[in-house]
């Protein structure tokens, strides 16, 4: 009874392709479905070739009738794995228009499927910006994962917009994406909790994202295993919050190299000296 929202504030960290694999490697005992609520428009339709019907629009013109909790899953498609996904328009006008029906009442529809039990919603809300439809989605979840490459560009549009972070109900909890700084020290200059790394690996990203090789599977590549340690992270949080802090702890320690990855900390960094 979850509902997870991955978004990120610049850039293309990966957000549809982590919200894939969190849902794939979701805890055992739990159903998941991943909506897809981009306002710049979704790249699922195309990724996996599905129809254009059923998916957001469908799902949005029918919340006009009603919430119930089984309202999203009559609008879900599968991905060849068996992944039931609301797969969101490519263009950003509709998908604009449809998360804006979606969310005008508090994001009511997906919040009553993810109180379905035994059911876990992962809401794919891309980039954030000031009056993004997608708030509405934030709002309402348990669990709020925004991604973030550790390099001073980015890290600086997270430092930008840790005001409107700490105005959220749920506080964030933050994945970094690739090298860069390591994610000890981007955690407690910024004074954000990291709760996992997620590593380059076009490989794990391909399969993820449709394009299988012989040299990689979603559940095999380091790709898939840093998910599922980040979904085992999120789950705890979302049922325990008061054991959460320490499953973030013991998966970091279980993760040594996520907490040293990329290049040495520079002595000029523009995001350093912020905290909350």
């Amino acid at each position: 009874m979850t509902l997870v929202a991955l978004c990120s504030f610049k850039g293309s960290p990966g957000v549809t392709t982590a919200a894939l694999g969190l849902a794939a490697r979701w805890p055992a005992g739990e159903l998941p479905v991943v909506v897809e609520c981009d306002e710049a428009g979704g790249d699922l339709l195309a990724r996996f070739r599905l129809e254009t019907s059923p998916g957001l629009v469908s799902l949005a013109a029918a919340v006009r009738r009603g919430a119930e909790p089984g309202l999203v899953w009559q609008h879900t498609q599968r991905l060849p794995g068996g992944l039931p996904v609301v797969a969101g328009p490519a263009g950003p006008e509709q998908a604009h228009a449809a998360l804006a029906h979606i969310t005008s009442a508090g994001a009511a529809v997906l919040r009553r499927a993810a109180d379905r039990p035994g059911t876990v919603v992962v809401a794919d809300c891309g980039r954030l910006g000031p009056s993004s439809a997608a708030l509405g989605i934030l709002r309402a979840a348990d669990v709020v994962l925004l991604l973030a490459r550790s390099h001073d560009d980015s890290l600086s549009h997270v430092v930008a917009n840790l005001d409107v972070a700490a105005r959220w109900p749920w506080h964030p909890s933050f994945v970094l994406v690739g090298g860069g700084y390591p994610t000890s020290e981007v955690a407690s200059t910024l004074g954000i909790e990291v709760i996992g790394r997620l590593p380059e690996d076009r490989h794990g990203a391909a399969a993820l994202g449709g394009r299988p090789g012989r040299r990689s599977t979603p559940t095999q590549s380091p790709l898939g295993r840093a998910l599922a340690r980040i979904a085992a992270v999120a789950a705890s949080r979302a049922s325990t919050e008061p054991g959460g802090k320490q499953q973030v702890a013991d998966s970091l320690e279980a993760d040594p190299g996520s907490l040293s990855a990329g290049r040495r900390s520079s002595p000029h960094k523009s995001w350093e000296g912020v905290s909350r």
